[in-house]
């Protein structure tokens, strides 16, 4: 009798071995497709790479044509701007006297949602016909479809300190489509004389794609007004 019990009882033992083995779930690599994507949506993604800063560019010109009383001959202020992130560069002819250069370095600041803003502090070096030393600004405020604009410096001259002069330009604009603004403007300049200290007038302005253009009329109460015209690329 203990000869059958045995092999019975050996016979039942090696059932549930083969049982449990069967029971163990696969390893992942013979599981189901389906399961196989399900345990592959669990896994934490990678967070994607932050896209690398670029440079942005611009250059334009302001071209001022000029009544003959002011006795002063019609003449081009070019500026040319490199923006990195925080990193403002600029440079300027004709900005704070006639055949005079300014090399510019700011740093860029902004935000907002609703309201908008823009704010870059610099430090220039003035040379040519002018000569000095120029902390400045450039800024924006917006807010729906208008816009204030202001940029300005003042100059130290290092020749003659008490021919220190700020320089001002500032527009406030509406712009009833994304490619039409239109507003008035101010100036507060050297380049040329007039019975006005600041220069007030109109704006009309166009932009399509990476180019604006805008006309200005300074002094529009004057018998012969300065009229001037801008164009700047961006890209």
């Amino acid at each position: 009798m203990r000869a059958p019990l045995i092999a019975i009882a050996a016979m039942l033992l090696g059932a549930g071995h083969v049982s449990g083995q069967a029971a163990t779930a696969p390893p992942a690599a013979s599981r189901p497709p389906a399961q196989t994507a399900d345990v592959a949506a669990k896994a934490p993604a990678q967070a994607p790479e932050a896209p690398a800063k670029k440079w942005e560019f611009s250059a334009g010109g302001i071209f001022y044509f000029l009544p003959a009383e002011l006795e002063t001959d019609d003449f081009l202020l070019p500026t040319v701007t490199a923006d990195r992130g925080w990193l403002h560069l600029e440079a300027r002819y004709n900005y704070e006297g006639i055949e005079a250069g300014s090399a510019w370095f700011g740093v860029n600041f902004g935000g907002g949602e609703k309201v908008t803003w823009t704010l870059t502090p610099m430090i220039g070096g003035v040379f040519g016909s002018t000569k000095g030393v120029a902390p400045g600004y450039r800024g924006s405020l917006g807010w729906r479809k208008v816009e204030l604009y202001s940029e300005g410096e003042w100059v130290f001259d290092a020749e003659d300190m008490a021919s220190s002069f700020f320089y001002n330009w500032s527009e406030l604009t509406y712009a009833p489509a994304e490619w039409f603004r239109f507003g008035v403007a101010t100036q507060r300049t050297r380049l040329y004389q007039t019975e006005h200290d600041i220069q007030r007038g109109l704006i009309v302005g166009f932009t399509w794609n990476w180019l604006d253009l805008a006309g200005y009329l300074f002094n529009p109460d004057d018998s012969k007004p300065v009229v001037l015209l801008s164009a700047r690329v961006t890209f």
